[in-house]
């Protein structure tokens, strides 16, 4: 019968360091956020690199906050086809909303 101390067990998980530095990240980044908010800009520009900042923020907060940077390969297997999901719907009902925009207009 094996003594379960004598099995070397391995916790992985986040560092108290680098929830902080993850933190400071996050705070930079929005930082720079309410920067380019304020910033004369055009359009496509600014929400683009709006949008590409807030992904960069999502993908620190669920890889650290959440754990999952520390979870298994197979979970984000299951996570990643709904991303696709759902960045499809999107794609595909945007015009409808733009049109139910524009009719409402006149």
């Amino acid at each position: 019968m094996s003594n379960h101390s004598d099995a070397a067990v391995e916790h992985v998980g986040g560092t108290t360091q680098s929830f902080i530095t993850v933190w400071v990240a996050l705070l930079a980044l929005t930082g720079v956020e309410v920067f380019l908010a304020y910033e004369q800009l055009p359009t496509l520009i600014m929400l683009t690199a709006l949008m590409g900042l807030s992904v960069i923020k999502a993908a620190l907060i669920i890889g650290y906050f959440m754990h999952l940077k520390f979870e298994k390969f197979s979970l984000f297997l299951t996570l990643f086809p709904m991303l696709v999901l759902c960045i499809l719907l999107m794609m595909i009902f945007m015009p409808d909303s733009i049109r139910a925009m524009i009719m409402r207009v006149q």
